[in-house]
């Protein structure tokens, strides 16, 4: 199981990879947006924004998200980490029901070639 530390390097880490991308990816990620991440089994969530084409925790706290951001991200600790380094691609992810995604219509739009 991956621990906290590992999540949050794996976000520290796809902020970079958004920063570096294609002018295509980094456009998409370009939404100023509030973002949570839930890791469901460790039951922590990560909470900031999407800016600028990164992504800024502000911080982690227990539990569900108390707030509802724009973006929402809910998976296990593994798979955020899996993600992250390439070896499980988000779309299989989000369809088998291992990711959940929620986000207005127009943010699942410019999100689509994140993903």
């Amino acid at each position: 199981m991956a621990t906290i530390q590992e999540c949050r390097a794996a976000l520290d880490e796809l902020s970079g990879n958004l920063a570096r991308a294609e002018e295509g990816v980094r456009g998409a990620a370009a939404l100023d947006r509030s973002l949570s991440c839930h890791i469901t089994d460790l039951d922590q969530t990560f909470t900031g924004r999407l800016e600028g084409g990164r992504i800024r925790v502000d911080a982690v706290a227990p539990g569900p998200p108390a707030h509802k951001a724009q973006i929402r991200l809910a998976m296990t600790g593994d798979d955020l980490v899996a993600m992250v380094a390439g070896e499980l691609r988000f779309a299989k992810a989000w369809a088998s029901g291992r990711v959940r995604l929620e986000a207005g219509l127009r943010d699942l739009v410019r999100l689509k070639n994140l993903l």
